[in-house]
C-alpha cells in the first residue's frame, strides 16, 4: 500500500519486528538509550482511522493531525497490485484492507475448486487447507491449475504471505504498516515502516479432508459471492478499496478459467456499518444463492450477522473485522476471516507508543466490539511494558451509526476532552472510525494539540 524500496522495507521490518515479541513490548521504554520521557503531546490512532480518507474530514483544521501515528494491518504492496486495484475503482485514495478483501475470495474460490463443490459446508472444509499445505502458489492461476489437479498447494497471495490460517480459521501471522499524517493530513508514505506480528508456529497443521464434490457428473450452480461492505456508515470511508480489491480477484479468477469451469459470480451488498442494514442484506443474499459472503467490515456487524449466516449453513469471510472476540465466536465452523485479530495490533500499538517514550497514556475508544476490545489490549500490554496502571486512562463513548457535529460534540466529546486534559497524559490513542475527526476537533479545542511534525 505504502510502497517503499525493497532494502527499506526490510530495514524496517528486521529493525521493528524484533522490538515484538510473543510475550508482549518488552522493555521498549527506553529511546535510542534515552530514559528521559516525553513531555509533547502525541496522538495515535488504529486501523479505524489511519487513512488518507480520515484526513478528509479535517479539511478545515490544516496540520491538526501531522505527527499522527498508527497502525492498520498492512503488507508492502507492489506497484502492481495497486495499479489493478484501480483499474477498478480509479478513485482510490488508499488501500487499506485491499490485500486481506483480495485474498478473501481467492480462498474461497481455491477451497471450492479443491472441494470440487461450490456448496458452502464443502468450501468451509477446505479453505484452512487451501492456505496450509506443502507447495507454494503464489497466483490465482497456479493455485487454481494445483488445486484441479488435487496437488497439496499453499496459497501465498497479497496479505497471506508468512504463513496461513490458525485452526480458527484466521491468519496465524500478519504484518502491519507503521503510518504517520503529514503536514497536509494524509499519510507520509516516506515514514511508512512494516512491523511483522504473529507466530507461524500457530498455523494449523492438520490435513484438508478429501474432495468429495463433483467428479465429472455435469457442471453444477456457479460460485457466488456476495459482497458485505461498508458503502455506508461509520466506515463508509474505508469501503472503496476493499470493494474494488474484491472484484478485481473476482475477475482474476474468471480470467484464470473461473471455479469448476463456470464463470464466477458476485453481488455487492452494503452492511451499513450497522447491524439492521447488514441483516437485510445478507437475506437479500440468501435468497439469490449466494454461497460465500465477503464482510462484514466491523466486527460488531460480523458478530450480529454470523447467527444467520451460520444457520443459513453459508460461508463468511471478513477481510477487516478484527475483535478478538471473533476467534473463539460460536459460528459453527463457517466464518474466516484474513485480518488478524487485534491482539496482534494491541502489541504493535503499544510498541510505537513504548518506543516513542510516553509514561502516560490516554484512550478515548468507542464503546463496542472493536473499541473495548483493542483498547483494553493496548492497555494490558503497556502495563505489561512497564507503565503504571495509574498512569493509563481509558475513556469510551457510545458506539452510533452517525455522530451529530454538534449535538454529539457537546455530550460525548467535549466531556472527554476535558477529563485528557486534566489527566494530562502525553500519548493520546484514538479507537475509532470516522467520528475520531470529532474527538480530534474537541481535544483541540480543550487545548490539546500535537505539535506539527
Amino acid at each position: 500500500m505504502r510502497a517503499r524500496s525493497a532494502k527499506a522495507i526490510v530495514g524496517a521490518i528486521t529493525a521493528i519486528g524484533l522490538l515484538l515479541t510473543a510475550s508482549g513490548c518488552g522493555s521498549t521504554a527506553q529511546s535510542n538509550g534515552d530514559t528521559e520521557t516525553k513531555s509533547d503531546i502525541h496522538f495515535y490512532g488504529s486501523d479505524g482511522n489511519m487513512a488518507n480518507s480520515f484526513g478528509e474530514a479535517l479539511k478545515d483544521s490544516p496540520a491538526v493531525l501531522a505527527g499522527m501515528k498508527g497502525t492498520t494491518p498492512l503488507t508492502p504492496l507492489s506497484d502492481d497490485f495497486k495499479r489493478r486495484v484501480k483499474s477498478i475503482d480509479s478513485g482510490l485514495t488508499d488501500f487499506n484492507y485491499a490485500g486481506e478483501s483480495y485474498d478473501a475470495v481467492v480462498v474461497a474460490a481455491l477451497a471450492a475448486e479443491a472441494g470440487k463443490s461450490v456448496e458452502s459446508a464443502s468450501i468451509a472444509k477446505q479453505l484452512i487447507g487451501v492456505t496450509t499445505g506443502e507447495n507454494v502458489c503464489d497466483t490465482i492461476a497456479a493455485c487454481l491449475l494445483a488445486a484441479k489437479s488435487g496437488k497439496d498447494f499453499k496459497y501465498r497471495g497479497i496479505s497471506l504471505r508468512r504463513s496461513g490460517f490458525t485452526d480458527a480459521g484466521e491468519p496465524s501471522s500478519a504484518m502491519y504498516g507503521v503510518l504517520n499524517f503529514g503536514r497536509n493530513n494524509t499519510i507520509d508514505d516516506a515514514k511508512t515502516e512494516f512491523v511483522g506480528a504473529g507466530d507461524e508456529k500457530t498455523e494449523n497443521k492438520a490435513a484438508a479432508p478429501p474432495a468429495n464434490g463433483n467428479k465429472g457428473g455435469g457442471k453444477g450452480p456457479a460460485l457466488k459471492f456476495g459482497l458485505l461492505l461498508p458503502k455506508t456508515g461509520a466506515l463508509a470511508f474505508q469501503g472503496p478499496p476493499m470493494f474494488a480489491a474484491a472484484k478485481l480477484a473476482v475477475k482474476e479468477i474468471n480470467e484464470a478459467g473461473g471455479v469448476l469451469g463456470q464463470q464466477v459470480l458476485v453481488e455487492e451488498g452494503d452492511d451499513g456499518t450497522n447491524p439492521d442494514v447488514a441483516k437485510a442484506t445478507v437475506e437479500r443474499f440468501l435468497t439469490s444463492n449466494v454461497q460465500v459472503i465477503i464482510g462484514a467490515g466491523a466486527s460488531g456487524v460480523s458478530k450480529a450477522v454470523i447467527p444467520r449466516v451460520a444457520q443459513a449453513g453459508k460461508v463468511m469471510i471478513s477481510p477487516s473485522a478484527t475483535s478478538d472476540e471473533l476467534t473463539k465466536f460460536d459460528d459453527k465452523g463457517l466464518f474466516f476471516r484474513t485480518s488478524p485479530p487485534d491482539m496482534l495490533q494491541a502489541k504493535a500499538i503499544a510498541d510505537i507508543i513504548m518506543r516513542d517514550g510516553h509514561t502516560k497514556v490516554a484512550i478515548i475508544a468507542r464503546d463496542d466490539s472493536y473499541g473495548s476490545g483493542l483498547a483494553e489490549g493496548v492497555r494490558t500490554d503497556l502495563i505489561a511494558a512497564g507503565i503504571k496502571a495509574g498512569n493509563m486512562q481509558v475513556l469510551k463513548y457510545e458506539a452510533k451509526d452517525n455522530y451529530d457535529p454538534k449535538a454529539d460534540a457537546a455530550k460525548l466529546f467535549t466531556p472527554i476532552a476535558g477529563q485528557v486534559k486534566t489527566f494530562e497524559a502525553t500519548a493520546i490513542l484514538l479507537v475509532g472510525f470516522d467520528e475520531s475527526a470529532l474527538v480530534i476537533k474537541a481535544l483541540v479545542a480543550a487545548g490539546i494539540k500535537a505539535p506539527a511534525a
